[in-house]
């Protein structure tokens, strides 16, 4: 059962109080956001998760799927920084696929932008919201999104292919064909082979239909020809991967194996040290770090927008969303910032979540 929403929003708003105690400045967006900016982020596939709708003069909007991204253009394009911001307010998601989800919830946030200290800035974030959250007894859990980013970088292999894996890095599915594909282990589709044998596949074309030119369908075939020239990916940089993606364990444990794993990986090796530093943050903050969850692929469904530290807060034995979610986003301060950016990274909690497990303090 769903609390009344005059208790949500009052539950809300004591969870502002407190972030605006620790220093934020709070913050409102306005519910209709302009589609372009979120289609150009996350591609046509965002229209199975959100509301569209469409203005005469504004063109096609959406309902505001969380607050992130209107806060990162507003900070991009006016704040001062360092930076930290609070708001609170509804948010759309379409949930076809889990009817029983809400599809209209409040939302609370804390967002830090301060390019100073990284790993301080991912504690503090973490510890405010682990203390907001600490009377539920929730189930935190971590991770790295730039753990695997950068064994993706590292890879010998073409920029083509690691574009296309780090497009992916959010579909583990697609993800997996493609390393399948890429280190020569899943044979070539019939159609794709007899198109890379055929000396002019443009002779046996029909008429041109559609919004692609011959010339960019010819620039098609030519990627896909020097891809299938391409040697593939060698069976240790395969295993290296997987290692990274099977790394599941409390923190320190986590930290050791990654280290370990960076000896034969060592493309990974700066995005560990900068776990190991988080890590000493955390713990300066009171953060039990040897009882901390690390999984190297957590947030890989649910998380596109963040590239490195992620983390989630979860009701044991209920079949609920995360209470709390959040990570660092510093890519997407480049992509709407224009040329500039600034590290940043934030989280949300639901306060309808948290007033029907019992309440934070």
């Amino acid at each position: 059962m769903r609390p009344p929403r005059a208790e949500t929003r009052a539950e809300a708003a004591r969870l502002v109080a407190r972030f605006e105690a620790a220093g934020a400045r709070g913050v409102d967006c306005g519910i209709l956001q302009p589609a372009d900016t979120l289609l150009d982020l996350y591609g046509e596939d965002i229209r199975a998760r959100v509301y569209t709708t469409h203005d005469p003069l504004r063109g096609e909007q959406m309902l505001r799927p969380d607050f992130t991204v209107p806060v990162v253009q507003m900070h991009m394009a006016e704040g001062a920084e360092p930076a930290r911001y609070t708001y609170a307010g509804e948010v759309f998601r379409r949930q076809e696929d889990d009817p029983e989800r809400a599809s209209e919830y409040i939302q609370v946030g804390y967002e830090v932008f301060d390019r100073a200290d990284p790993a301080g800035a991912e504690a503090e974030v973490f510890a405010l919201f682990s203390e907001a959250l600490a009377p539920l007894s929730l189930r935190a859990a971590t991770g790295d999104i730039g753990i695997l980013t950068a064994a993706v970088q590292g890879l010998k292999t073409t920029e083509r292919r690691k574009a296309a894996l780090l497009r992916h890095i959010w579909r583990p599915r697609r993800f997996r064909q493609l390393i399948e594909r890429f280190a020569g282990r899943a044979p070539v589709p019939p159609a794709r082979l007899a198109l890379l044998n055929d000396p002019d596949p443009m002779a046996h074309a029909g008429p041109m239909i559609g919004l692609r030119s011959e010339e960019e369908i010819l620039a098609r075939i030519a990627a896909l020809k020097e891809d299938a020239a391409a040697p593939p990916l060698a069976p240790e940089e395969v295993e290296g991967l997987d290692a990274v993606l099977a790394v599941r364990d409390a923190c320190p444990a986590a930290e050791e194996r990654l280290r370990a794993i960076a000896r034969d990986l060592p493309a990974i090796a700066p995005a560990v040290e900068r776990l190991a530093a988080r890590l000493e943050a955390l713990a300066r903050r009171g953060v039990d770090v040897a009882r901390l969850d690390f999984e190297a692929s957590y947030g890989r469904t649910s998380m596109e927008y963040y590239d490195g530290f992620v983390f989630g807060f979860y009701a044991e034995g209920r079949d609920l969303p995360p209470v709390a979610s959040g990570g660092r986003y510093d890519a997407l301060t480049r992509q709407l910032g224009q040329g500039a950016e600034i590290p940043a990274v934030g989280g949300v909690i639901r306060p309808g979540l948290t007033l029907a497990l019992g309440g934070a303090a």
